[in-house]
């Protein structure tokens, strides 16, 4: 199991942890046979999801004005939810001996979420 404790994702990226392609999701999900044959869309649990869209902070004139913090627009997605996202964005990387992937939300195509599951 990841220690996401470690872990800090910026900006839109969404970690995953991949299905394996024989399971469903907890929520009785499955994937097409041909879907899985293209490998060109996969599944997985959130992990951990970054801050959000940054929002610009107005241009100041008098620069020694203290800067103001960033502030974020927030995903979508959350921690436990199950996400199927197109294969070809996502960034495979391995972290304690597990697959991972790191995905833009934009390249996630639908959510599951089931508050009992996330509990």
């Amino acid at each position: 199991m990841v220690d996401t404790a470690k872990i800090i994702v910026v900006g839109d990226k969404v970690l995953i942890r991949p299905q394996d392609e024989d399971e469903k999701s907890r929520g009785g999900l499955y994937l097409p046979p041909g879907v899985k044959e293209k490998e060109k869309v996969h599944g997985g649990y959130i992990l951990k999801v970054g801050p959000g869209f940054p929002i610009a902070n107005p241009v100041e004139d008098e620069p020694w004005k203290e800067k103001k913090e960033t502030k974020y627009i927030p995903l979508q997605v959350k921690a436990g939810d199950y996400a199927v996202f197109m294969r070809r964005d996502a960034i495979e990387i391995e972290f304690d001996n597990e697959k991972l992937v790191i995905v833009p939300q934009s390249a996630i195509l639908m959510v599951v979420r089931d508050d009992e599951l996330t509990n």
